[in-house]
């Protein structure tokens, strides 16, 4: 067995000064004020610390090989996606992230696979990246739980699912641009009740206006376990019975129908939970994921799911298995 974490997140070491060079916005930059250690600024506004294993692509090997996991999924953090930007200047955004984990993934080939951001805030721009990232080797794209605070059924968006579908690109959906943050940012809560609001959000958005149905080749995974998706389907699936006038509008297929359709990855903190999603989805749906370097995440990469009790297959499943059908890849490579 290989085992592979399907969330990880990588940044470039240096960034340029977007914000300088266009004129506008708070654009992330990076202040490297001491050795191994960097500060995420938006304009003159701190709004994280990172280590150098947000950048340092030998120090995460040498730091997942203490978990033995040889291979990592990477995708920019999703602070960095600049969807706010003018199309263009998100393009180039795009095109800077995305070269930089080529080179990564170039470099060495049997411990990364890259999965690439899009300028999504117009889909013509994003389908060009979309195609040069497919050229460059990527397995996939990961984009945000809403783009600029419009849900992922809107119909600008479908064009790009369609050519993921096309391009064989399987997606990620992660949380950002939280829902409700400027009314909770005390006690962390953005990060603790809004994300899996935010992943479930999308989910739902990309249900019930048929995304999944009209599209049923496109490879999703939505990140921490589905947010709060897979627990919340009761009540879900009760609203889409007893109001369909508002539910049911665009698609008429249950949302229950989709659970196996769609993967998710383990990061829930807790066996009992894990097991619940397990009975619901199945884990050739369960792909280890971590959100390393994160505080918030698995640091130990799974290390909870050997101690669950399961059976050497469902583990081999959630290691290896699910991410291999997710992103179609072939084994071979990492060895």
């Amino acid at each position: 067995m290989i085992k592979i974490d399907s969330h990880t997140h990588i940044i470039p070491k240096t960034l340029p000064k977007w914000t300088e060079k266009f004129g506008y916005g708070n654009f992330i930059q990076l202040d490297h004020y001491r050795a191994g250690y960097a500060r995420m600024m938006q304009g003159d506004k701190f709004f994280r610390e990172i280590k150098s294993n947000c950048w340092d692509a030998d120090l995460r090997i040498k730091e997942y090989a203490e978990y033995q996991t040889q291979v990592q999924v990477v995708c920019t953090i999703p602070v960095l996606f600049g969807y706010h930007a003018k199309p263009l200047h998100g393009l180039e955004i795009s095109e800077y992230l995305n070269d930089d984990i080529a080179q990564l993934v170039t470099k060495y080939p049997k411990n990364y696979i890259g999965l690439a951001t899009l300028p999504m805030q117009n889909a013509e721009l994003a389908i060009k990246e979309l195609e040069r990232c497919k050229k460059l080797g990527f397995k996939g794209i990961q984009i945000g739980s809403n783009i600029n605070d419009k849900n992922l059924s809107e119909d600008e968006f479908f064009p790009i699912f369609q050519a993921c579908e096309h391009l064989d690109m399987a997606v990620m959906v992660h949380p950002w641009n939280m829902m409700g943050k400027g009314q909770m940012d005390k006690y962390w809560l953005p990060w603790l009740v809004a994300m899996p609001a935010e992943t479930t959000r999308a989910a739902c958005s990309m249900i019930f206006s048929g995304v999944l149905e009209k599209l049923p080749n496109l490879r999703v995974l939505f990140s921490h376990a589905g947010g709060a998706f897979i627990f919340t389907l009761g009540r879900i699936e009760h609203g889409f019975n007893c109001r369909p006038d508002l539910v049911a509008i665009d698609n008429n297929v249950p949302p229950s129908h989709y659970l196996g359709k769609f993967w998710v990855d383990s990061i829930t903190h807790d066996a009992d939970a894990l097991r619940y999603i397990m009975s619901k989805v199945g884990t050739n749906k369960i792909c280890l994921g971590s959100d390393y370097p994160f505080p918030l995440g698995d640091l130990e990469i799974g290390k909870f799911i050997t101690e669950m009790g399961l059976g050497e297959s469902e583990v081999e499943d959630i290691f290896q298995n699910s991410i291999v059908d997710w992103l179609k890849l072939d084994l071979n490579l990492y060895k």
